[in-house]
């Protein structure tokens, strides 16, 4: 059950419950423009980071509007929700607790900020549960890339052999399993169309933490 060294985290989707929050700042930031959002627009953003986000918003949509002004728009808007209200998926602190006794190195890759993912891990009081932390901010390539995977793993002077990674998207799982990642796919609805496919390419898949306990 805990032959590995390492276990390698995605936040949103994955073991906090953030997905519907964002959903709900996405629709507030079309309908401020008068704009509504396309039903492909989170899954198309769902593994960028804020920089690239606003380039591909400005872009899609032609919008007269600098990226640090959006980038400052979303953070306003998420900061007071990851601070108070976000909370973890069922069963995940007691999993975290389990690999902390069996001495597995615990890391948090995300495509949040530090400004996000400090907050929101705090109040769900884990943080310092976690031995590193990565986010798209360091690597400057998104999750279509396994870059940030990999930086994890470095942090924790681990092997990616040795480390299994938790993902609720498809792409994540794919690149974690490049740099030989043992995966396991975390279900999320709003990553329910790839389920199938998410199914496929992990190692096993789970609908709850307790699962793993």
């Amino acid at each position: 059950m805990f032959d590995f060294k390492c276990a390698v985290f995605d936040l949103d989707g994955t073991i906090i419950d953030s997905m519907d929050v964002w959903e709900k700042i996405d629709v507030g930031f079309f309908a401020k423009r008068n704009l509504n959002m396309p039903n492909d627009y989170m899954e198309k953003i769902n593994n960028m980071s804020f920089e690239e986000s606003a380039k591909y918003t400005i872009k899609r949509f032609n919008l007269n509007e600098g990226e640090i002004d959006l980038i400052e728009e979303w953070n306003e808007m998420a900061v007071y929700e990851y601070t108070h209200n976000i909370k973890l998926k069922p069963n995940v602190k007691a999993y975290l607790e389990k690999l902390k006794e069996n001495n597995i190195k615990i890391a948090l890759a995300t495509a949040s900020p530090k400004e996000l993912y400090e907050p929101v891990l705090k109040n769900n009081k884990i943080f310092d549960y976690f031995d590193a932390f990565t986010s798209l901010e360091e690597v400057k390539k998104n999750k279509s890339y396994p870059d940030i995977y990999l930086l994890a793993a470095k942090k924790l002077k681990v092997n990616p052999r040795d480390c299994v990674g938790f993902e609720d998207i498809l792409v994540g799982i794919k690149n974690m399993k490049k740099i030989n990642f043992k995966v396991v796919g975390v279900y999320d609805k709003h990553s329910s169309n790839e389920i199938e496919d998410i199914k496929k390419n992990c190692d096993k898949f789970i609908y709850d933490f307790k699962e793993l306990l």
